[in-house]
């Protein structure tokens, strides 16, 4: 494999030029791509795979997906029309009258979901000691292609976030839950609609612990000894998750894949569908009916070509209501 490392929000990989070297992860080349080349098994092995690291899990949490043809259109309302109200007697149709007429604006946006995939080289004598090689390239290929995403969806989120800057430990005990719902009711107040989700990493996590742990009030103590279910429950969110999954953030370190001290608050929905008033979505399609497509080219009698290709689009379809918290 390439000793390269990818930075952490760097997504510049190597093209596939037809000559890179053996077990060199890159970009795959759409003009490469060919049905005749499509893997029946190996796209079979895709199905009902998992990264057994909660990559899947992450991602939906993040931008829930949302299935659309490969070009589609979703509607942007004004926000404050959904609020409005008017403030006489005027909504009261006097005989002979016509009810009053409103009008609700919003611009059409047109979008399209992006082809995506990497390749890698093998060599076929790799295969005399390892008879699940390509399985196991095409599973660290689609590893790799969720991290992109997952890197995607907390980079539009931190874009679309008011930051508000926190201390928390033991040298500062607080109380963080407080910090968080405030938080939380901000961004209701600004988007009409409350966070649904909040998300922070093992740091963000332990530090939240520690203010806790470290406060001379009995709720906050009470509160350091919550699941996440329950400090959903006392947040008011349909969701808190903790995120524990690690990126490669230097050539010798690597950080958490949603940040050392972040905790974020957004509305996001799984099952909903493209015109939802959420914040974040992951619009795909699915080219053959599975979230993977894997093509298999014999490039000479002893090199294959092995690709995993998918198709999406993350979009923060509203950014009104995003809020996150940096802990310090």
């Amino acid at each position: 494999m390439s000793k390269r490392i990818i930075p952490m929000f760097d997504l510049a990989v190597g093209r596939d030029a037809g000559n890179n070297a053996v077990g060199q992860i890159c970009l795959a080349n759409e003009a490469r791509f060919n049905a005749s080349f499509l893997s029946q098994p190996l796209t079979a092995y895709t199905t009902g795979w998992s990264s057994g690291q909660g990559l899947e899990e992450l991602l939906e949490l993040l931008a829930p997906e949302v299935l659309v043809a490969r070009r589609f259109g979703y509607k942007k309302a004004v926000n404050a029309e959904a609020f409005l109200g008017e403030s006489d007697d005027s909504d009261i149709r006097a005989i002979g009258a016509e009810f009053k007429v409103v009008a609700y604006t919003g611009t059409d946006a047109d979008a399209r979901t992006y082809n995506k995939g990497l390749t890698v080289r093998i060599d076929l004598d790799e295969e005399d000691d390892d008879p699940m090689l390509e399985e196991r390239y095409t599973a660290a290929l689609m590893k790799r292609l969720l991290r992109m995403e997952i890197r995607r969806a907390i980079a539009l989120l931190d874009a679309a976030a008011t930051n508000d800057a926190k201390t928390w430990g033991t040298a500062a005990p607080s109380d963080a839950d407080m910090d968080i719902l405030a938080a939380i009711i901000a961004g209701a107040d600004t988007s009409g609609v409350r966070p649904s989700r909040v998300g922070m990493g093992e740091n963000a996590w332990s530090k939240r612990l520690l203010t806790l742990r470290a406060g001379d009030k009995a709720g906050s103590i009470a509160n350091s000894g919550m699941t996440t279910e329950q400090l959903a429950g006392f947040l008011g969110v349909e969701k808190v998750f903790l995120c524990s999954e690690r990126v490669q953030a230097t050539k010798t370190t690597k950080g958490n894949l949603l940040g050392s001290n972040g905790v974020y608050m957004f509305n996001a929905m799984s099952g909903a569908g493209k015109d939802d008033p959420s914040n974040i979505k992951r619009f795909v399609t699915r080219k053959g009916g599975g979230k993977f497509n894997v093509y298999r080219h014999e490039v000479t009698a002893k090199l294959i070509d092995i690709t995993v290709e998918h198709y999406s689009n993350i979009v923060a379809t509203s950014t009104l209501g995003v809020r996150k918290l940096t802990i310090s």
